[in-house]
């Protein structure tokens, strides 16, 4: 029996873990409507419609508060998790004969582009007073493949996740404006179809935005701008290798006692493992054709997540920097592309 005036203990209560399940499905919900958004109006890729959805669900009164409360876990999970895997298959669509089919001047002239704007977007992203890993990853996206870029740099970082939906939704923004800019300026640039291609395939972001933009110049355009940005791809690899080996170096700087990233993350070596795979040619077409659908999805769903972690509101400070660094990158990218093009021939 408890003493007279004793209070009796009271347990302590741990709160329920949160579900994902309630965010992944409606991360599925919002692939399946940008499927169909996809299917009836094809110029519109899958994944820049996913994002947008993200974004719109983030906001509309009613839906924002599910988004931001029993939604929350599952869609910050497929904005990492299914992000991760989405990489790892990303690799099957490359191949190192593919790379070495297009020439040695070719692989300079990507090469040139992506450090210009990798380092260019980063300075100036620093210059301007962007907050967190934002210069980072928005020189990532603009130079490497757009959101799946953002993604894995983001994994390595360990980027807030405000700052990778931001640079997620720049990076779409501008790479959808592409898909009607880029034709226009064809005919006044003299270019011709095949330069036309490899213009686009270096200097625009996502490869669906790639894929939409180059078949306005016909079937041999499209093929060279999809090499041209699997090349792009590949690069990948060795610059999340080149975040996490300066993070280490910063870590160890700093003292012992911090948790070291790996040099190589676990979801970039599968990312070289597939492209192994598929140089070996030994996956039948019908695999690769199922693994291209399935990687699609997943980054689908990784990018809903992803925009349905933006908050415009709190954008209006930065909003304006981060428009200009966002104008500034797409004109040093599409400048140098351009320009190593007609250099190339």
């Amino acid at each position: 029996m408890a003493l007279l005036g004793q209070r009796p203990r009271v347990a302590a209560v741990t709160p329920p873990r949160p579900r994902p399940l309630p965010g992944l499905g409606l991360a599925a919900l919002g692939v399946t409507v940008a499927w169909v958004t996809h299917a009836l109006i094809p110029a519109v890729p899958m994944l820049t419609a996913a994002v947008v959805l993200g974004l719109a669900a983030a906001h509309v009164p009613g839906v924002r508060a599910v988004v931001r409360g029993r939604c929350k876990a599952g869609l910050s999970l497929a904005g990492k998790r299914l992000m991760r895997l989405g990489i790892v298959l990303l690799g099957l669509k490359l191949s190192l004969s593919d790379v070495l089919g297009v020439g040695w001047a070719t692989v300079a002239m990507v090469l040139g582009v992506v450090a210009a704007t990798f380092f260019g977007t980063w300075w100036l992203g620093r210059r301007l007073g962007l907050p967190g890993d934002q210069p980072l990853l928005i020189a990532t996206g603009y130079s490497i493949c757009g959101a799946s870029a953002i993604g894995a740099v983001g994994e390595v970082s360990e980027s807030e996740e405000r700052d990778a939906a931001v640079s997620v939704a720049l990076v779409t923004l501008c790479g959808t404006l592409a898909i009607a800019v880029l034709p226009l300026l064809q005919g006044p640039l003299g270019l011709s179809d095949a330069e036309f291609g490899r213009w686009v395939g270096a200097s625009v972001h996502d490869v669906g935005q790639v894929v939409a933009t180059a078949q306005t110049a016909g079937a041999g355009a499209l093929g060279d701008a999809v090499l041209v940005k699997l090349m792009r791809v590949a690069l990948l690899a060795p610059l999340v290798a080149g975040v996490a080996f300066a993070l280490r170096a910063r870590t160890a700087a700093r003292g012992a006692g911090r948790r070291r990233p790996p040099v190589l993350p676990l979801f970039v070596a599968g990312f070289l493992g597939m492209v192994a795979v598929r140089s070996t040619g030994w996956v039948p077409g019908s695999v690769l054709d199922l693994a291209g659908h399935a990687q699609e999805l997943l980054l689908a769903a990784a990018l809903f997540g992803l925009g349905a972690a933006v908050d415009l509101p709190s954008l209006t400070r930065t909003g304006g920097r981060v428009a200009v660094l966002g104008l500034c990158a797409w004109v040093v990218v599409a400048g140098v592309s351009y320009g190593g093009v007609r250099l190339v021939g």
